[in-house]
């Protein structure tokens, strides 16, 4: 890992901003800020120049569990790194490492684990840990998906209120249907989170009460969540509204596609795009310990007792079930969603990078190339590989 802490880096190219795209532009950083971002190729004196076809923000996962062999949940500050450093080379500059379903000392230990390392985070650490998404154990029985069903269970406050005070969660989902739901929104309202829905098999009417109470997002569209025929095995007819239609009727509710290609079709995501929009909807990888391994058979969640699952290199599955999360980085999640899209560059991008850092409540600090903001940027080739990330101002290695 290499640093320039007082001097001028200046990285020069087609420069990718929020809503358009600097065909020669220069973005100016010094002590790890942007200070300026020129509409030209003059360069600032003195300064290290980094030349590169595209100049994006660094990307921000609000949805992701593991990596490199590892998950969040194994608990231990290793694991936390070991996943954060393989992320930022992919060119995920800012994650929010995701809980599973597990116990509740499991669950307590991963959150301690995510907040040791933010307490002493430098970017040898690898992306910097805005805060933890407590995504399980508040699940809807039928909608359990790959997660341990055991560590499945409906939120108790005094279980859900010893997690927020860790004072790391910054991200919160429940069923909305689950009995308490309401009660977790309104706690995770106060400690200032993203309220989410997932693995959920709400109905319109429960999302509306969710909604009043402060849920805003939903995780992975179209994944483990409620439909029309889903909702008539619970309700009969008359057939009842889902998730899906609450999302595409309320403007402010945002949500998330996994675009690896093996989830979502590509009309799909087309789909999400266009009723959703840039500024509502999020990529995210949702990506699992097989993420840079070889296919093969892994653990999900807890090394030590989570539920078995395959890779074959391009996605996660369990034979016979159904698909079992991402092994892919957020940096293809990009390419792909601009290839199977009609979205041009800069909306795609900012889908991985401010349109999360809004949702998620960090958008003053990071998320796109503005001054005074963190200096996480990353310099892509032609075909959108990442070629050198910069987190903070420093280069990873």
């Amino acid at each position: 890992m290499s640093s320039t802490p007082n001097s001028y880096l200046a990285f020069r190219g087609r420069v990718i901003l929020p809503g358009e795209v600097l065909p020669v532009g220069v973005v100016v950083c010094r002590n790890g800020r942007i200070e300026e971002v020129r509409r030209s190729s003059r360069l600032p004196r003195d300064a290290t120049v980094i030349e590169g076809e595209w100049i994006s923000p660094g990307f921000i996962d609000l949805h992701v569990h593991g990596a490199d062999g590892s998950d969040y949940m194994d608990g231990t500050p290793d694991a936390v790194r070991r996943v954060n450093q393989a992320h930022l080379r992919h060119g995920t500059t800012t994650i929010f490492p995701t809980t599973t379903t597990g116990t509740p000392e499991q669950v307590r230990q991963m959150l301690e684990a995510c907040r040791d390392v933010q307490r002493t985070w430098t970017p040898a650490d690898g992306a910097y840990l805005a805060g933890a998404h407590l995504y399980g154990p508040y699940f809807a029985a039928e909608k359990v998906g790959c997660h341990s069903t055991d560590g499945r269970r409906e939120p108790l406050a005094s279980e859900y209120a010893a997690y927020f005070a860790l004072g790391i969660v910054k991200i919160a989902t429940c069923a909305a249907e689950l009995p308490g739901a309401e009660s977790f929104y309104r706690a995770a309202r106060r400690h200032q989170c993203l309220i989410t829905c997932g693995h959920s098999n709400a109905s319109w009417a429960e999302m509306a009460r969710a909604y009043r109470a402060g849920m805003r997002h939903v995780d992975h569209f179209w994944c483990a969540m409620s439909s029309v025929p889903s909702l008539r095995a619970r309700f009969g007819t008359p057939m009842q509204a889902s998730m899906a239609e609450f999302v595409l009727a309320h403007a402010e509710m945002s949500t998330e596609v996994i675009a690896d290609g093996e989830h979502l079709s590509k009309e799909l995501l087309e789909f999400a795009y266009r009723m959703k929009g840039a500024t509502r909807l999020c990529l995210v990888t949702d990506a699992n310990r097989a993420l840079g391994m070889p296919p093969g058979r892994y653990r999900f969640g807890s090394g030590d007792d989570g539920p078995w699952f395959e890779s074959n290199g391009r996605v996660g599955f369990v034979p016979g079930q159904g698909l079992a999360s991402s092994v892919l980085p957020l940096s293809t999640m990009v390419r792909r969603m601009k290839q199977m899209t009609s979205a041009p560059l800069e909306d795609v991008v900012r889908m991985a990078s401010l349109t999360p850092a809004e949702r998620a409540g960090i958008a003053i600090d990071t998320g796109s190339l503005e001054p005074g903001k963190r200096a996480d940027v990353l310099v892509l080739s032609r075909t959108l590989a990442v070629k050198r990330v910069f987190v903070h101002g420093h280069e990873a290695a």
